[in-house]
């Protein structure tokens, strides 16, 4: 570096001449154009390289995010992760239903099925169509089952004993070696069909039950004003979302057999577990965030799931719970008259005992509930010396711990 303008002065213990630090643009007057010996420059670590499968996921995120609101970020994640599953789907034990449901129009339900279309393995599409022409399309390289419209195969008890062949078709397509059979040819000879493929069903209102508990559920909810998303045009933003459909598949596809092996860690138990396997195993093989996005989902959306659940339940566990509560407003005792049961629960106004005949809940009514679950009232001895129909404690503990386990006392098992 040339020293312009400077004059070189004599060091007295030496013979050379001295220049004088040179001036560098941006820095305090006196800096020094190269950095002391005694403090090395700080070499930062470079960042961790993004794997295409995290790259990819992310983009599919903010592709349906542009065009749909959805109820929450986990259920943006599920359905990202969702989607990403379907070109896995020979790899899964369980094939996890994607129930888009709402409680009115316009809820954004259709929308989400057109943009799943386009980004899904092999979409068939179908509306209203026979549970027959549905498995002969299903073979052992399954397509991904598109139900729009879904309630009005369940609509009413006549449309659903109607429709009960197709509801039997995505109960065993669930899991994978639940053929159906049928009698077919000039021979009558008996056919498998296999069953197994994932499916979406977007509908307003709950699908049946038995649906519903192999679904990852994705409640939709009408926009708030304010709440923008962009048009959706088939042959403007097909492309985009095709070009992300084939790098899914392109990513996924060498990595089947790893797939297969893999057993996550799941923050979840029994059916819901095995609905969201796919998804996380997908999670894993992305790395980066998404191992920890899809659990959190996982945790989050079964919870709100057990809950709705419980909420919506059969009379039969709204029984059991407020009869625990009627336990615990008496005290806890060991056992109770049920005469004195029926008064709890019929003076209750915020229970639908008080109006479950014209005379509320009545000891033939309580009796019907509680038949399910092997309980009944017997004779027993009470204070004083006083015989009268009633119940124990114990009786209900095992019911408590399986139906209702979350607000269960801990005294409960030592009644």
């Amino acid at each position: 570096m040339e020293h312009a303008g400077a004059e070189p002065y004599s060091d007295p213990d030496s013979d050379k001449p001295v220049w004088p630090p040179v001036a560098v643009p941006g820095q305090p007057s006196g800096a020094h154009s190269l950095p002391s010996p005694e403090e090395p420059p700080t070499v930062l670590p470079d960042p961790a390289p993004v794997s295409e499968g995290e790259q990819v996921l992310t983009e599919l995120r903010e592709q349906i995010r542009r065009y749909v609101v959805l109820p929450s970020e986990e259920a943006l994640t599920a359905v990202t992760l969702w989607v990403a599953a379907t070109h896995l789907q020979t790899a899964w034990q369980h094939a996890p239903r994607l129930a888009i449901v709402g409680p009115a129009k316009r809820c954004g339900k259709s929308r989400l099925l057109d943009v799943i279309t386009e980004t899904v393995h092999d979409p068939l599409i179908t509306v209203n169509a026979s549970a027959a022409a549905v498995f002969r399309s299903i073979t052992d390289t399954p397509p991904t089952l598109l139900v729009d419209e879904a309630d009005t195969l369940f609509s009413s008890v006549k449309v659903a004993e109607k429709n009960e062949e197709m509801r039997g078709l995505l109960n065993a397509g669930h899991q994978r070696n639940r053929p159906t059979l049928r009698v077919s040819g000039p021979n009558h000879e008996v056919a498998k069909f296999p069953t197994f493929a994932m499916a979406a069903l977007a509908g307003i209102g709950d699908l049946p039950d038995t649906i519903m508990d192999r679904s990852i559920v994705i409640r939709m909810r009408r926009r708030r004003p304010g709440e923008k998303v962009a048009e959706f045009r088939t042959f403007r933003d097909t492309p985009a979302l095709h070009a992300l459909r084939d790098r899914l598949a392109a990513w996924l596809a060498p990595l089947h057999a790893e797939a297969m092996e893999l057993t996550p860690v799941m923050p979840v138990e029994d059916r819901a577990a095995d609905t969201w396997q796919p998804l996380v195993c997908v999670a894993d093989l992305a790395g980066g965030q998404w191992p920890e996005l899809a659990r959190t989902a996982c945790r989050v959306m079964a919870k709100h799931e057990a809950e709705h659940d419980q909420d919506s339940s059969s009379l039969g566990i709204r029984l059991l719970a407020d009869i625990r509560r009627a336990f615990a407003t008496e005290g806890n005792p060991p056992a109770i008259r049920t005469s004195r049961l029926l008064d709890i629960l019929n003076q209750d106004d915020e229970t639908p005992w008080p109006e479950h005949t014209a005379n509320g809940l009545t000891p033939r009514g309580l009796q019907i509930l509680l038949k399910e679950y092997g309980i009944s009232s017997a004779t027993r001895r009470f204070h004083g010396g006083v015989q009268a129909k009633g119940f124990t404690r114990l009786q209900f503990a095992d019911s408590w711990a399986r139906y209702c386990p979350e607000s269960t006392p801990d005294s409960t098992t030592g009644a």
